[in-house]
C-alpha cells in the first residue's frame, strides 16, 4: 500500500496547549490563565516529567506540602495551586476522583484589611498628580478594584448620571457606582487629551483596542471606536499574547502601584497603603458617614454581606456599637 495514500492523523496537541485551550473557551483572563499553566508545569517537573494521568492525590499532597514546607508561600498561593491541579483534572483529563472532593485547602489568616482615616488618605492624595493622581482618586472615589479602574473603558464613564459602569469585576459581575462630582472636571480634561491620542493612533491605523469574549467578531469595527477605548492606555503599543496583534493596551497597574508607593513614603503615613487600601478606605469612610452596610455591599460589589461586615470591625465598633466603660 503506498503510504503517500495514507491518510494522516492529527497529533494530539501538548497537554499545557489543551490547558490553554480549555482556559480559552471558558474565557478565563490572561492573568488566570499565565497562572495555572505555571503551576501545572511546575507539578509536572516536580515529580520528573510523569504525567498527571500516572499520578493522584499523594503527588499532589506532596507538591503542596513542599510549596508550604519548603517554598515556604502563603496560603492564599497554596489555594491558588490547587485549583490550578484541580482544573487540570476535572477539565482537562476528565478525571473525577474521589480525592478531589476531600483535599483541603488552606486556612488563609483572617486580618482585618489596612485602613486610613480621612486625614491619611488627604495626606497620600496631596503627593499624587497627573494621571495617578486621578486614578488614586477614583480609587478612594468610587470603591474600584486596581484592575478595575486599569481597564476603564470611555463608554462607561457616565458625565450626566454622574456614574460609572464597572464591568466584569470580580466574578465577571457587573455593577454601577459614582461619580465624584470633584473628579469630574479633572476626568473630562483628561478625556480630551485622551482623545488627542486616540485621533493620533487612529491616523496610524493603530487605535484597535481589546475586545471580550467574541465582540470582536459580532461588532469588526467596534475596536477602533471612540467608546470603547481605555480611559487609562499604556504609553506604547504591545503585542496581545493571545491574538498576536500590536495595539494600545491598558496602563500597566504596577505603575500605579508604584507611584502609591512613592506617595506613602512622601506623606509620612506608616501604614502599609497599597492602591487597594483606597477601597478600603472608601468602604468604611461610607459606614462612618451613616450609609448602611447593604448600600456599600452593592458598590463593592460583594456577593455577600459579610464579606462587607469586615468594615464595621475596623471601625472599632463592631456590628453592635459597643463602647468601651471606660470611656463612660
Amino acid at each position: 500500500m503506498n503510504s503517500e495514500n495514507t491518510p494522516s492523523v492529527p497529533e494530539t496537541p501538548k497537554l499545557l496547549d489543551q490547558v490553554r485551550d480549555k482556559i480559552r473557551i471558558k474565557h478565563y483572563s490572561i492573568r488566570t490563565e499565565t497562572q495555572y499553566l505555571q503551576w501545572i508545569k511546575r507539578f509536572i517537573l516536580f515529580h520528573g516529567k510523569r504525567h498527571p494521568r500516572d499520578m493522584g492525590a499523594p503527588e499532589v499532597e506532596a507538591f503542596l506540602s513542599h510549596l508550604a514546607t519548603e517554598g515556604n508561600v502563603a496560603a492564599a498561593t497554596q489555594n491558588q495551586a490547587l485549583s490550578a491541579l484541580l482544573f487540570l483534572y476535572r477539565e482537562v483529563l476528565g478525571i473525577e476522583l474521589p480525592w478531589m472532593d476531600s483535599m483541603v485547602r488552606a486556612k488563609r489568616p483572617h486580618r482585618l484589611p489596612v485602613v486610613l482615616s480621612r486625614a491619611e488618605v488627604g495626606r497620600l492624595l496631596e503627593h499624587m498628580e497627573g494621571t495617578y493622581g486621578l486614578m488614586a482618586r477614583l480609587l478612594y472615589g468610587t470603591g474600584m478594584r486596581l484592575m478595575e479602574c486599569a481597564r476603564l473603558r470611555v463608554k462607561d464613564v457616565d458625565f450626566g448620571r454622574r456614574e460609572i459602569l464597572i464591568r466584569e469585576g470580580k466574578g465577571f459581575k457587573d455593577r454601577v457606582t459614582m461619580l465624584p462630582e470633584t473628579l469630574v472636571s479633572s476626568l473630562q480634561e483628561h478625556l480630551a487629551k485622551r482623545r488627542h491620542l486616540y485621533e493620533a493612533d487612529l491616523a496610524r491605523g493603530m487605535a484597535e483596542v481589546y475586545l471580550p469574549d467574541a465582540l470582536a467578531k459580532k461588532y469588526p469595527h467596534a475596536a477602533t471606536d471612540w467608546g470603547w477605548q481605555y480611559v487609562f492606555p499604556s504609553g506604547s503599543y504591545s503585542i496581545d499574547p493571545r491574538s498576536g496583534h500590536k495595539r494600545r493596551h491598558h496602563i500597566d497597574e504596577k505603575l500605579l502601584q508604584r507611584a502609591v508607593k512613592r506617595a506613602v513614603a512622601a506623606s509620612g503615613v506608616v501604614k502599609p497603603a497599597t492602591p487597594h487600601t483606597l477601597r478600603h478606605s472608601f468602604a468604611t469612610h461610607l459606614l462612618e458617614g451613616g450609609y448602611d452596610i447593604r448600600t456599600v455591599q452593592e458598590l463593592l460589589g460583594h456577593s455577600d454581606v459579610s464579606t462587607t461586615m469586615i468594615y464595621t470591625h475596623v471601625l472599632n465598633k463592631g456590628s453592635r456599637g459597643v463602647v468601651s466603660p471606660l470611656d463612660h
